[in-house]
């Protein structure tokens, strides 16, 4: 059963159990082994929220998803692409995503299971350090995802954001406090990274705790303003 239907994202009931979902964009094919369920003649693929930390910032009460039909999206920290999909699904083939992987290895699985079977995924294999060789990246974005595992993560985001991000422009920042610090007290770390943003033209709409889907990780949805 369906409940609500925004922008290809869908709230399912399956054995009693609410679940997110999003409108398959390539019917009959699965990503990760997630369930595809139809209904009134439309395919959904199940966002599992243990594998995607979008999907659990969803489930823990994400007010407000920027990402919408035809958005222009840069991702950092792509892997494998199981976000990344999700994402392909809610844009539709009239927005694009930008999906940077620093990993060769996992760029190719990238390309070769998910980029090719999706014209609105460009990956790039590059260093999300230098954002200015995104030679593939053309004009602003709307929204900026950033999820890597990095000590300086929130200073490799705002780089990014400096150079793709249009103004008012939305960035979803996954914060893994274990990978900034892991001697201070997780909600410290997320409280320090948030200041970061404050202090360089974000302004702080959310932060959210992705317990249980991911311990000591939060999200936080930012608006970039720099003027």
């Amino acid at each position: 059963m369906i409940e609500s239907n925004l922008d290809s994202v869908a709230w399912i009931t399956i054995h009693g159990e609410k679940q997110i979902a999003t409108l398959n964009l390539v019917k009959g094919i699965d990503v990760y082994g997630e369930k595809l369920v139809k209904y009134d003649g439309e395919e959904y693929r199940v966002w599992d929220p243990f594998r995607s930390k979008l999907a659990g910032a969803l489930q823990n009460g994400l007010t407000d998803l920027p990402v919408m039909n035809k958005s222009k999206v840069l991702y950092i920290g792509a892997s494998t692409g199981t976000t990344v999909s999700h994402i392909s699904d809610i844009i539709g083939i009239n927005g694009i995503i930008f999906a940077v992987e620093s990993s060769s290895r996992v760029g190719r699985e990238l390309l070769e299971n998910l980029a090719s079977k999706r014209e609105n995924i460009v990956p790039i294999l590059e260093d999300a350090r230098k954002p200015r060789s995104y030679f593939s990246v053309f004009g602003t974005v709307d929204v900026m995802y950033c999820d890597i595992a990095q000590p300086d993560q929130t200073e490799i985001a705002m780089a990014n954001c400096v150079v793709y991000l249009k103004p008012n422009g939305v960035l979803l920042l996954v914060v893994k406090t274990r990978s900034i610090n892991v001697l201070l007290n997780p909600k410290t770390v997320i409280a320090q990274e948030a200041t970061k943003l404050q202090n360089n033209r974000f302004s702080i709409k959310q932060i959210i705790d992705l317990k249980p889907f991911d311990k000591d990780h939060a999200l936080i949805r930012a608006i970039y303003q720099p003027q």
